[in-house]
């Protein structure tokens, strides 16, 4: 099935192209790097895995609530929009928020892939591009993933929003490669991580949780490849240098925010959309969700060295500085061990 068939919004071309300059850097010393990404690409090596056996794709979808969440947790649950829409009005905003979220995780999942690749090539250590290589292959598999859940069960998909895109584009046109890793090993997958986590914590449906489950048991592995490598890397950096990407961060940050105002959904039912994004700002439900997004980010900024006046206070702003004192190697572990609990109760006889 043609992706272009299910988009729920126009495509004006299924290609995106920009400049994405960089340097290309080879290294003849093959036994060089650091010893714990080398442990780190060795886990990588054998926590492969096959998205078309290790998932059950006979589960079916509820059309009218494909993931089995709670109402509760849309943002416009109980205004006065809400309360005027019928039943059938009701399934389809489930079913399209639902796609829509699920689309830009495929879409996000196919710019991590392009920008690990682009790792491979331009970072010096030869040790992170032993382990950068395992990734790419683990973001091949995410949009496998996710593009089957869309194509093969909600049957709709939304185009990549205009936060995301822009966010990718910033990431992946920058030549320093430390830039990359930033963008999107720590950033874009630390917001995955959260996004991802509350599915897989909160659906009632067994395929979306495990989908999730098993995709951040990957995820978990790539921001601490991130972690690794800038944590030795930025205290080399000037104050300048580092002032520089802290203000990239404070940026990203707000873009990865607003990625989640589903504009294109209230677009597509014919919501009042400006109306619409005001519920979702002023959604106590929504700010909760929003915060937490940053429960990944800013333990693993503060651990790389990143965390300038600019950044503290830009997370002070944000409402979440106390996610400093996060336990993020428990969170890590924890992704671990729920989708080996996933495998676990498979592995049951019926």
């Amino acid at each position: 099935m043609s992706t272009q068939r299910i988009y729920a919004l126009p495509v004006e071309t299924t290609e995106w192209k920009f400049d994405g300059a960089t340097e290309i850097q080879f290294n003849w010393e093959y036994d060089d790097g650091s010893d714990d990404l080398l442990e780190l690409y060795d886990k990588g090596k054998k926590q492969q895995w096959d998205a078309s056996t290790r998932i059950d794709w006979s589960m079916e979808l509820d059309p009218d609530n494909p993931m089995q969440l709670k109402d509760e947790a849309i943002s416009i649950y109980d205004t006065d929009v809400w309360r005027k829409m019928t039943e059938k009005e009701r399934s389809w905003l489930r079913r399209e928020l639902q796609a829509n979220s699920t689309s830009q995780f495929m879409h996000g999942e196919q710019g991590a892939l392009i920008a690990t690749a682009k790792i491979v090539a331009t970072v010096p250590d030869m040790n992170a591009k032993f382990y950068a290589a395992t990734q790419v292959m683990d973001e091949a598999r995410h949009v496998e993933a996710y593009k089957r859940l869309l194509h093969e069960k909600f049957k709709v998909a939304y185009p990549i929003n205009k936060p995301l895109q822009t966010l990718l584009e910033q990431t992946l046109t920058d030549r320093r490669w430390d830039m990359t890793y930033l963008g999107m090993q720590v950033l874009i997958e630390g917001l995955a991580l959260a996004a991802f986590q509350s599915i897989r914590d909160k659906a009632g449906n067994t395929l979306a949780s495990a989908v999730n489950a098993y995709v951040m048991q990957d995820e978990a592995r790539h921001v601490s490849f991130g972690r690794l490598a800038l944590r030795d890397y930025y205290p080399q950096l000037s104050d300048a240098e580092r002032d520089e990407r802290e203000e990239f961060a404070v940026e990203a940050c707000y873009l990865m925010r607003d990625r989640f105002l589903s504009v294109e959904v209230w677009e597509t039912l014919g919501l009042p959309v400006d109306e619409c994004v005001k519920m979702v700002q002023a959604s106590e439900r929504m700010k909760l969700f929003r915060t937490r997004l940053f429960t990944r980010i800013v333990p693993t900024i503060k651990d790389i060295g990143l965390w300038g006046p600019r950044i503290r206070k830009a997370y002070a702003d944000m409402g979440v500085m106390s996610y400093a004192e996060v336990d993020a190697e428990g969170l890590l572990a924890k992704d671990e061990q729920v989708a080996a609990d996933f495998d676990a109760r498979r592995r049951q006889p019926a």
